[in-house]
């Protein structure tokens, strides 16, 4: 009960953290206002105790401050925030966002389908309208051409005409709904495959057969989000550049204040613009190689379908039908590859608005007076500086250290911190440079740590969990470092809204561990299932059926000279069985055998015939 109160009570607060944010001009939504609550309960600056039931004070005193953080004006935290929640509500695996894009194409044409299946055309007129819808349904599906356009509709109508006739329709209205469905997929992947062939005509390049959007999408990938992660990472290596000359002091040479917190915050703002770019972009790299597979896949299965075609007047259809629905797929893929490079391109251009604040308060120009003429090193530069440096694991043996030559898949461990150095982010409040992996991977409680150089690497692996508590007291002082970091594991109550399932709070503790372990029986009991028994009467009648069918097919064979005119025979006999009956007495009787004469049968014509009975009496 207690539980349930406290989630009616969060729930009541973020509801009216949005209302008062919309009296006040600013329309937030609920993952956000749920965010930044924890991020408010967390910062240990604000007095919170997530063990003890929040008064009514404490409830005014949270909504306060959360409302303050929401209507911060140009700040690169809020925006950092806002961007990994824009992220997080936007972007998944490249399966769910193509199951995404295939839902939304079968809702988009659920109304067309089922005015197709529903039908119960009589006349001609309405059968003549029922064609165009089931053309227009073919066309809207395979995405070649609009049903406005005249041409494309002639020619889609032209190529389902070759393979469903009009007199077919009265075969397709008896078909249950399920099967009607069915056929209009089937149709809709041959008059595809049909329309492709027809286009290729003689030609060999294929380029003028890729979809239009797939054209558009298709340059996203080499030059929009590679310019993107180019300023990006240009931006980080200058806040970088300009926060390592601050040790402690808020104005450089040259006597220019500069607010280091503000510094911290644009750095952390266009760092994790940088990782949501490579997520990005990798995504879209692999689009793009998808995309080439495809089109040489279309090539070579284009080429067999002329050979097998060529200029015959009639082709078997059991033969040029799967070559059409394999093109059909193929055209579909590219269609997938060109709306998830849409989705990819909606997501970059969203993510735009939420690093305005920094390039605001910091533009190039002032980045560069600041800078003068200080060096600014890019990742790359600082990682092969520090790559001579080596952790000795002999040095420290009290620790176990992963290095190249001794670690098998070293270039995919799962690295603590996001990559960044933990040593430095303690040690250079809050800076933020990538380790390199070659100098010596820390394993700690089945944990990977990476580290700028190797005097970070010792420093760190001295005490190596107090410097973990101090990057999560960092990370509760500056709430954007969570994602970031990706701490979302110690920061269990601060995972993204959207993960929570139903009846969890979201103030709640850390998941504890525990040790557990399952056994399974040696020998188990082995189940005698017979898998060819069937129950149902109407499978029985099904596989009778098909047995039947056999006696209208040709069996082959071949008889050998050991084989000819000889067969197998089995016989099999019972041996009969001794049987006998027993009665109580023996009993008998005799009669005496009739003995009948009869005298005059031949003599006299008219003559009288005597009988005589010499039989005895039974006495």
């Amino acid at each position: 009960m207690a539980r349930a109160h406290a989630e009616s009570v969060i729930k009541n607060i973020i509801r009216e953290i949005v209302q008062e944010s919309a009296v006040r001009g600013h329309m937030v939504s609920d993952t956000l206002v749920a965010f930044m609550v924890k991020a408010v309960v967390l910062d240990p600056r604000n007095g919170f105790n997530v063990d003890r039931t929040l008064t009514k004070q404490d409830v005014q005193k949270l909504e306060e401050l959360c409302l303050d953080k929401l209507m911060e004006q140009c700040s690169p935290s809020l925006d950092t925030i806002k961007m990994q929640v824009c992220f997080d509500l936007s972007y998944t695996s490249r399966r769910e966002f193509l199951e995404e894009v295939h839902r939304a194409l079968e809702s988009s044409l659920s109304a067309a389908c089922r005015e197709i299946t529903d039908s119960r055309a009589k006349t001609r007129e309405e059968l003549d309208a029922l064609y165009r819808r089931i053309v227009t349904y073919i066309q809207l599906r395979s995405g070649m051409g609009s049903p406005a356009d005249h041409d494309a509709v002639q020619e889609a109508a032209a190529a389902l005409q070759s393979v469903f006739p009009q007199t077919e329709l009265g075969a397709f209205m008896v078909l249950l709904k399920r099967d009607k469905e069915q056929q209009l997929k089937e149709l809709t992947m041959i008059v595809t495959g049909i329309r492709l062939f027809n286009r290729a005509g003689e030609e060999t390049d294929l380029r003028g057969l890729t979809p239009a959007v797939l054209n558009e999408a298709l340059p996203f990938a080499g030059s929009s989000v590679e310019n993107e992660l180019i300023a990006s990472q240009t931006l980080a290596w200058k806040y970088t550049a300009l926060q390592e000359q601050l040790p402690g002091r808020d104005s450089p040479p040259g006597g220019r204040a500069v607010p280091a917190a503000l510094l911290r915050q644009a750095l952390y703002n266009v760092r994790q613009h940088e990782v949501f770019l490579k997520m990005l972009l990798s995504d879209a790299r692999l689009c793009a190689k998808q995309v080439e597979t495809f089109k040489t896949e279309m090539s070579s299965q284009m080429k067999l379908l002329k050979e097998t075609v060529q200029s015959r007047t009639a082709v078997p259809t059991a033969k040029v039908f799967p070559l059409f629905k394999s093109l059909s797929k193929l055209w579909s893929g590219l269609q997938d590859e060109a709306e998830l490079l849409n989705i990819l391109s909606n997501i970059l251009r969203n993510l735009q608005p939420f690093v305005a604040s920094q390039a605001e308060i910091f533009s190039e120009a002032y980045l560069d007076g600041l800078l003068e003429a200080s060096e600014v090193k890019t990742d790359d530069q600082r990682m092969a500086e520090s790559s001579d440096e080596r952790i000795v694991p002999a040095e420290m043996e009290t620790q176990e250290w992963l290095l190249p030559e001794t670690t098998a898949g070293f270039n995919e461990l799962p690295l603590q911190y996001n990559g960044v150095c933990g040593s430095t982010l303690v040690s250079r409040d809050g800076l933020l440079l990538p380790g390199n992996p070659h100098i010596g991977v820390l394993k700690h409680k089945e944990k990977l740590y990476v580290f700028s150089s190797k005097e970070a690497a010792l420093k760190f692996a001295s005490s190596p969990d107090d410097f973990i508590a101090e990057v999560a007291e960092q990370a509760k002082r500056c709430p954007e470092l969570i994602q970031l970091l990706r701490l979302h594991q110690q920061f269990s109550c601060v995972g993204p809204y959207s993960e929570l399932q139903p009846g969890e709070s979201l103030l709640v503790k850390p998941v504890t561990r525990c040790e557990s372990g399952t056994q399974t029986d040696v020998h188990p009991v082995e189940m005698n299932v017979v898998r060819s028994y069937e129950w149902n009467e109407w499978e029985l009648r099904r596989k009778a059926i098909k047995l039947a069918d056999l006696r209208t097919k040709l069996t082959h064979s071949v008889q050998t000279d050991m084989s000819h005119m000889r067969r197998e025979n089995v016989t099999q006999t019972w041996l009969p069985k001794d049987a006998a009956c027993q009665s109580k007495r023996d009993a008998a009787s005799g009669v005496p055998k009739p003995q009948i004469y009869v005298a005059g049968l031949r003599g006299q014509r008219d003559g009288g015939v005597v009988k005589t009975n010499l039989t005895r009496p039974v006495e």
